[in-house]
């Protein structure tokens, strides 16, 4: 019986290097990587040995004959997606061992003779983890890890939904890391902003890695996204994990209509955690100031704004399957627009659309608020772009538009979930059209011995298991500049930034 890839597939890849029959696609090597919602199994060639399930670092592959409920669609995801001839792959090659391995490679290893080498890598979130992985595996490096925050983690810390504890596993495969006799872990210690500067971690050090995401919140640019009660969904999400700088009554649940505009994973994550059955929630990190508000939501509704169409949403399969089989909950499509069912008929195969093909459609009179017994709903509206959100002292209703006309939709919470944005990181370039640090493969543009990965390197694109790849490129570079002479000498010593992190840090 062959395996199935499922809901919380991060893509690492970790599951492809250790599969002897090359049944997981796409690979790394293949164009299609980083492209695709997840990774997929090819039931034909799968053998069934399991090795993929042990090296999962989130859980997320199963035997088929295993899979329950809603997970059970995922045995037919995984066959649909080689139905496609492009994605299906060679026949392998006789043998015990059927990949057809080429030369080996160790492009990422320092020469014998190359002494100590000191990197500090700022930001302990998936991306920097990679980085110093790779380095702690492969050379003799000695790693300095800075987190402004007082725990470790990153993203997979504060910015999963705690109700996916399976994805927040991911984190458990880089806290080896963290204890590692070669690593130096400075927490609550910012670069800039009072913190050590960019000039003074690179004078301690051969080479800097930043790893610090994309912090910010696109905003919406309509009158009232600043009124109180209207607030980015990731902060949101943050205060479900007890984010630090997310006061614990940052959130108020007392109205019943909350509207959230973006059509993303985040945007399900924030609607998924609204609607769920407290009870669900206990057991998992979910913070406990939370969960309390949570039990005292009067939230019965939440409307998913999307400027797209359901063809086009952000969203992956996985996670608006998941939204579809949650308990207690009812899903509606507002058939506000001709063009909305369209799409949905005309889907097929592996489209978005067509995961809504089952869900309910009527148009929704808005004047009405929403039941107050009954199932807790989440209604999709699509092809709405946002106009205004209304109110005075806070939000009272949001004003969106398309070829239907404008509409208000009560509510008394705005979260907007519309992606994110680096920012800039003092002494080093920045591209304000991207939110990036301009780079090459990694290298910061004009700034020798200085590199960049993750979001800030590539945009806010891509989930955890992206930067797996994007840290190899970067690691790889930094690694040809140190054995190419081309790393400035650091001027410092490691005894006199401990020094200068104990001063400085929080």
């Amino acid at each position: 019986m062959a395996f199935a890839i499922t809901q919380t597939c991060c893509s690492d890849a970790t599951c492809v290097s250790v599969c002897p029959v090359n049944c997981i696609h796409p690979t790394p090597e293949e164009r299609a990587f980083g492209s695709t919602e997840m990774l997929h199994i090819d039931p034909k060639s799968c053998i069934d040995c399991g090795a993929c399930a042990d090296a999962c670092p989130v859980d997320a592959i199963f035997p088929v004959d295993r899979l329950t409920g809603g997970q059970r669609e995922y045995a037919r995801i995984n066959a649909a997606y080689y139905e496609d001839e492009e994605h299906r792959p060679e026949q392998p090659v006789d043998g015990p061992v059927f990949h057809d391995w080429g030369a080996p490679s160790f492009d990422r290893v320092l020469p014998p003779d190359f002494g100590p080498l000191r990197v500090a890598v700022v930001g302990t979130g998936p991306a920097g983890m990679y980085a110093a992985r790779d380095l702690l595996l492969h050379t003799p490096a000695e790693v300095t890890l800075v987190d402004r925050l007082p725990v470790a983690g990153g993203l997979v810390r504060y910015g999963v939904a705690p109700d996916h504890p399976s994805t927040k596993k991911a984190g458990e495969s880089f806290a080896r890391f963290l204890t590692h006799p070669r690593v130096r872990l400075c927490l609550g210690l910012e670069v800039g902003g009072g913190g050590v500067t960019a000039d003074e971690l690179a004078a301690h050090h051969d080479a800097v890695i930043y790893a610090v995401g994309a912090p910010e919140a696109r905003r919406l640019g309509v009158p009232g996204e600043d009124r109180p009660g209207s607030v980015a969904a990731t902060e949101f999400v943050a205060w479900c994990n007890g984010h630090p700088d997310v006061a614990p009554d940052a959130f108020d649940l007392s109205a019943d209509r909350v509207v959230v505009v973006g059509n993303g994973n985040v945007a399900l994550d924030a609607a998924r955690l609204l609607v769920s059955d407290p009870a669900t929630l206990q057991g998992t990190p979910i913070a406990a100031h939370a969960l309390a508000e949570l039990r005292r939501s009067k939230v019965r509704e939440v409307v998913v704004v999307g400027r797209r169409g359901p063809e086009h949403a952000a969203y992956t399969r996985p996670e608006l399957l998941a939204l579809k089989h949650l308990a207690g909950v009812d899903l509606l499509v507002d058939d506000h627009d001709p063009a909305v069912g369209a799409a949905i008929d005309g889907a097929a195969g592996r489209d978005k659309a067509a995961v809504l093909k089952d869900v309910r459609r009527e148009a929704v009179d808005w004047s009405l608020p929403p039941a107050a017994d009954g199932p807790r709903r989440v209604v999709f509206r699509f092809l709405s772009a946002p106009a205004e959100v209304c109110g005075e002292e806070s939000v009272r209703a949001v004003r969106v538009t398309g070829a239907a006309g404008e509409v208000e939709i009560p509510a008394g919470l705005a979260l907007r979930a519309v992606g994110h944005r680096g920012t800039p990181l003092d002494g080093l370039p920045f591209d304000a059209s991207t939110g990036t640090v301009p780079h090459d493969r990694g290298r910061v543009t004009g700034r020798p011995g200085v590199y960049v990965v993750g979001w800030i390197k590539r945009g806010a694109s891509g989930g955890i298991g992206a930067n797996r790849v994007c840290a190899t490129e970067t690691v790889g570079s930094l690694l040809d500049d140190a054995a190419s002479g081309r790393l400035p000498a650091p001027t410092g010593s490691a005894r006199s930034f401990r020094r200068l992190a104990r001063r400085r840090g929080r």
